[in-house]
């Protein structure tokens, strides 16, 4: 039996490495014709690292995870020792192309295919599936997996009803070419506004990842220059902010509407089966987007391997959907409250007051992978 993935994001070349070990047969297409450095950066939570263990030593460590006011004053503080020591690792920050290079070049030549975009496909009465690209080109499958990302054409098709939901914000991204201070070298911060925000984390010696996220009615649709469009924006955060925004080209500023899938009751129909954000895209207000899609790709394969008499994908979707859609409610939830207008004191306040003890359960049962069920 063959299974046939779309798309060579995070979630489909974590599969196809997955199946590549298990030594399910597999092909993998993905519509560009050669793969860019696009992107910025993404944190990898413990529960990915699990799965991609080899990761780790091409990222940089984040051993304390900081929820601060604008001025860098914490709201919450989280190091990270108890999760090392229960897990074997904390979270990785690396640029997103570096691990989608890395995981790309694992995979064999003769079962992937670059410039295949996916245009449709069409079922055979005997449970084959053809796979048509846009080059006129055809394929035929016994198995096909969406991991073709939150604007998935494979979903489209198989569930036309679904729904992205636009969160109200949008996000802006960027790479500054820096030195970061010794004191944030080994953490991930997120700074806490007027209803704008700040993230940011060492990728390696000289390079930050950050983000900067704005409401609708900060005018981020207009003509100005991006760059100094968020200089003023951040003029009244730490002065951290606009030195790594200063450090950053234009051009290399990437914006992004915040979306999210709003949750489906399948994601599978007979041979066909969504993965990622195809299935269950959320915001990133968790650092989890990409840690869930590589959390599928474990969980398919093991469904797959373990269960090879019972229906695979209605297994992963048993396994998977409680935790996921938990994940997607509560990053949106907190992403509204990060832009509260009214009320911020007392939520600052709310989050602080939250026992230590209860927020590292949550992040122990939110990191766990069961490699037997």
């Amino acid at each position: 039996m063959t299974y046939s993935i779309i798309g060579a994001g995070i979630g489909g070349l974590s599969t196809a490495l997955a199946f590549e070990s298990a030594g399910i047969d597999y092909q993998l297409f993905e519509r560009a014709p050669v793969l860019k450095k696009v992107g910025a950066g993404i944190w990898l939570a413990p529960n990915a690292l699990q799965v991609l263990q080899d990761v780790q030593s091409e990222g940089n460590a984040i051993n304390r995870i900081s929820l601060c006011q604008a001025d860098l004053t914490p709201i919450s503080d989280n190091f990270q020792d108890s999760i090392l020591k229960r897990f074997g690792y904390s979270t990785v920050a690396i640029h997103r192309a570096k691990l989608q290079q890395l995981l790309y070049d694992k995979i064999p030549d003769e079962k992937k295919f670059l410039g295949k975009s996916f245009e449709s496909f069409g079922l055979h009465s005997d449970g084959k599936i053809d796979i048509h690209f846009t080059d006129n080109t055809m394929h035929q499958t016994d198995y096909l997996i969406g991991a073709d990302g939150i604007h998935s054409n494979v979903r489209k098709q198989l569930f036309p009803n679904s729904q992205l939901r636009y969160s109200g914000q949008t996000c802006w991204r960027g790479v500054a070419n820096i030195k970061l201070q010794q004191e944030f070298q080994l953490r991930g911060m997120e700074l806490w506004g007027n209803q704008i925000r700040f993230g940011l984390s060492k990728l390696s010696d000289n390079a930050v990842y950050w983000f900067a996220v704005a409401l609708d009615n900060a005018n981020q649709n207009d003509q100005s220059d991006v760059k100094e469009k968020l200089l003023n924006m951040f003029e009244s955060f730490h002065p951290l902010v606009n030195q790594l925004i200063s450090a950053t080209h234009k051009d290399e500023i990437l914006r992004n509407d915040i979306l999210d899938l709003m949750p489906m009751n399948k994601w599978y129909d007979n041979a066909i089966c969504l993965i990622g954000d195809a299935a269950h895209a959320t915001t990133p207000n968790m650092g989890q987007g990409g840690a869930q899609a590589i959390e599928d790709a474990f969980y398919l394969c093991k469904c797959i391997q373990q269960h090879p008499d019972k229906n695979a994908f209605e297994l992963f979707q048993q396994k998977r959907k409680s935790k996921v859609n938990t994940i997607v409610k509560q990053s949106w939830n907190t992403g509204k409250m990060a832009h509260w207008k009214h009320g911020q004191s007392f939520r600052n306040l709310l989050i602080k007051s939250i026992p230590k003890r209860l927020l590292e359960k949550k992040m122990m049962e939110m990191y766990r992978i069961d490699a037997d069920f």
